[in-house]
């Protein structure tokens, strides 16, 4: 004992004679390095044979935050080499449990409401941004209703007049907007592209006094609802933080806007027409309940900030993939020439159906750039995979992740590639997808029969009963858009490489890194 004394003494006396600071200091890398220890341990005596394989990882409740966030397609490929489709990482102390490929689409994506949940996810980013009574903060039956809503207004009827609006707002601002006086010019395309697609999403949806109201300082509110989408906001959602203080005051200016058009309109008597606030103004749910203003203006948030997020990323995705490539830009030019007349009259909903590389753009485009890298639920009880050993605990949170499957060289040939034509039957590169891994069956989850898929390798607007409803709207506004700006423009990369921009995936929406920079020239 005595001896242990004498070796501790002099350590003991130098640790005294230290300043308060260093001690503080010393003993937190202590804690520290006992703390990657014990996590280190644990990760190789203790694990669980029934639950998939934990990605390893240094420090806990980091995790494999970082490395996630900075380039989360990457980790699941890398992963999925390492440990197969099913795996577990740590993101911010939360086992998250990923399973890719159509299986794994399937398994999450298709999971009934006793076993999975979205609402338990995202309601504390989406209640603060679209408000009360709508979406995730109501009863999965009531959002059902709700997109049911919303799905009875996106009609074949209603498409027809929503591509000459969409055609008018992308033509006249091209004509007026500052940045495209002259015959050319260098233009961050991704900040043209989120202003050209909500002006031309609330003109087609909600209207030409919603669109009238859209001036810079609502677009800066759009803006600061955006922003309340930022990861951080999962933990931070309730904060007094400066971004979250400016995202409450632009959700509550911007639903006054909307209840106050709602009034105008009754008071004026303007409730007829095929725009989606006016639909919404005259819907009652099934017990009779009329929609009440509050929830009318709420869903109007959402519609146009969930379209916004997927349009703007996806159509800014098309235009830098023309750029790279100018010849197909050429070709989408002459395909018009060729369908439409070489006058080019002004588009109409049914010259989209003739028009199938501009259709196949958009295609591709989702396939090598989905909005969404990450779907997350969570599990509400315990969930065996079929076909495994494992089964998914509560206190797991499951992730699809789509975008895996479809930069997959055993779905999509050649993945990594931008190519249009391998939409085209007769093309080497044309996806080897079965009828079996595309199921045709159809299924009602409240709001209509839609395609059940969800084993499908190609998901861009994912599946299930939380399906994106504005898919057909979404593919009818990117077409229209493409199809405008070929008739309008030429582009190329600025240096005149064929290199594309990186993908900035700071927030939950994958979108090009800034500025996206483009040379257009008018065509003659």
């Amino acid at each position: 004992m005595g001896v242990l004394q004498d070796l501790a003494g002099p350590s003991s006396q130098y640790f005294e004679s230290l300043g308060t600071a260093s001690q503080v200091g010393i003993v937190l890398l202590t804690v520290l390095f006992l703390s990657v220890a014990l996590n280190v341990a644990l990760q190789f005596f203790s694990r669980n044979p029934n639950e998939p394989p934990l990605v390893f990882h240094w420090f806990p409740f980091i995790g494999s935050t970082i490395t996630y966030g900075m380039d989360p397609p990457t980790f699941f490929t890398e992963n999925r080499e390492k440990y197969g489709d099913v795996f577990t990482f740590i993101l911010l102390g939360k086992k998250t449990t990923v399973y890719v490929g159509p299986n794994g689409n399937d398994f999450i994506l298709n999971g009934k409401l006793r076993d999975v949940s979205a609402e338990d996810i995202y309601t504390v980013l989406t209640t603060p941004v679209f408000g009360k009574d709508v979406v995730y903060d109501c009863p999965n039956s009531k959002l059902m209703e709700q997109k049911k809503f919303m799905k009875i207004a996106l009609t074949t009827e209603a498409f027809r007049s929503y591509v000459p609006i969409i055609s008018h707002e992308v033509t006249s601002y091209f004509k007026t907007n500052k940045d495209f006086k002259g015959k050319s010019g260098i233009v961050n395309i991704s900040a043209k592209m989120a202003e050209i697609t909500i002006f031309t999403a609330s003109h087609a949806l909600q209207g030409s006094d919603i669109r009238g109201k859209f001036d810079e300082s609502l677009a800066a509110l759009y803006h600061d609802l955006d922003m309340g989408f930022s990861p951080i906001n999962f933990m931070l959602h309730w904060a007094p933080l400066p971004w979250n203080r400016r995202r409450d005051h632009a959700q509550r200016t911007v639903a006054q806007i909307y209840m106050n058009t709602i009034k105008e309109r009754r008071a004026q008597g303007n409730t007829a027409g095929l725009d989606m606030l006016t639909h919404l103004m005259n819907s009652s749910y099934k017990d009779g309940t009329k929609v009440p203003d509050h929830e009318v203006a709420h869903m109007m948030i959402a519609l146009l900030m969930a379209g916004q997020h997927s349009s703007s990323s996806t159509s800014s995705w098309i235009m830098l993939r023309l750029a790279q490539n100018p010849a197909i830009m050429e070709e989408l030019y002459q395909e018009q020439i060729r369908a439409l007349g070489s006058d080019l009259p002004p588009l109409k909903y049914e010259d989209l159906a003739k028009l199938p590389l501009n259709q196949a753009i958009v295609k591709e485009t989702l396939r090598l750039h989905a909005p969404i890298h990450s779907i997350m639920r969570a599990v509400k009880q315990p969930m065996p995979v079929p076909n495994t050993k494992y089964v998914i605990p509560t206190s797991h949170v499951l992730l699809a992740a789509p975008g895996v499957s479809a930069s997959d060289p055993g779905y999509f040939p050649n993945p990594d590639i931008w190519d249009p034509h391998r939409w085209d039957p007769s093309s080497p590169n044309a996806p080897t997808i079965n009828r079996s891994d595309v199921e045709d069956e159809k299924i009602d989850y409240g709001y209509g029969l839609v395609s059940k898929g969800s084993a499908s390798p190609y998901l861009p607007f994912g599946a299930g009963r939380h399906r994106c409803i504005g898919e057909h709207f979404a593919n009818v506004q990117l077409q229209t858009i493409t199809a405008e700006v070929v008739r309008l423009f030429k582009f190329r990369n600025p240096d005149g490489s064929d290199k594309l921009i990186g993908t900035d995936y700071a927030s939950l929406f994958s979108r090009p890194l800034e500025p996206a920079n483009i040379y257009w020239e008018r065509r003659q």
